[in-house]
């Protein structure tokens, strides 16, 4: 496994915690509250794999009100209320993740375009924050966040690692163009229940393998540093 890879770098949201559902749900209540009527499907697909932040320009479009910061930290409390409650890890993730932490001794990074908080707060709950204390990258805690590239080479660059020798695992579509601007091969998790994208959109995207099962990855590490 480390002949083909000198770090493996993991999204969070989606790939280690099962949180888009209940994170997309508090949104489109509070979007839905200040007048967008929104439904869950399209704000899944306006949303997914970007920051609440970065759509401002739709919010007020939608709901004719300013985006406020006030507006914002509340939807942060009460996604973070409902997360608290209800999350739970992807399945398979934490066997996969204690596997290539082995394997890698230790050079692996959570590198995710949310919240440095939330991402922390999640992993914690999970049982996943001891695999990745002191490796965890924010978007919005570098210039830009995905689909570029910053969040994904800060986390290369803090393992002393090429982003062309780090395998990027994703689960959307901005998030695999970010991997891709940043070098790294990367591999899109796509469980057959997903909702929001089709696989062939995220291959066509750069992602170089799609696999349906978080347990299967230190397999298929395995297998591709065997060819």
């Amino acid at each position: 496994m480390t002949a083909m890879f000198d770090a493996v770098l993991f999204d969070c949201d989606g790939v280690l915690v099962d949180s888009e559902s209940i994170t997309n749900r508090v949104l489109r209540d509070m979007l839905n509250e200040a007048g967008w009527p929104i439904t869950t499907e399209e704000c899944l697909a306006q949303f997914i794999g970007k920051t609440v932040r970065s759509q401002a320009a739709q919010i007020e479009l939608h709901t004719g009100k300013p985006f406020t910061e006030e507006w914002l930290q509340q939807f942060y409390v009460r996604r973070n209320e409902a997360l608290t409650a209800e999350l739970v890890a992807i399945d398979g993730a934490l066997s996969a993740v204690k596997s290539v932490h082995e394997k890698m001794k230790g050079r692996i990074a959570c590198a995710s375009g949310a919240d440095r908080a939330k991402v922390e707060m999640q992993l914690a709950k999970v049982g996943l924050a001891p695999f990745f204390e002191g490796r965890v990258f924010s978007g919005h805690e570098t210039p830009r966040s995905k689909p570029f590239p910053d969040v994904y080479l800060a986390a290369a660059a803090a393992l002393g690692a090429d982003p062309k020798r780090c395998l990027v695992i994703e689960d959307t579509l901005t998030g695999v163009q970010a991997g891709v601007a940043a070098g790294a091969t990367v591999w899109a998790y796509f469980p057959s229940h997903q909702g929001h994208a089709d696989a062939s959109d995220l291959t066509r995207a750069g992602a170089s393998r799609v696999f349906d099962h978080m347990g299967d990855l230190p397999r298929l590490m395995a297998e591709f540093g065997a060819r």
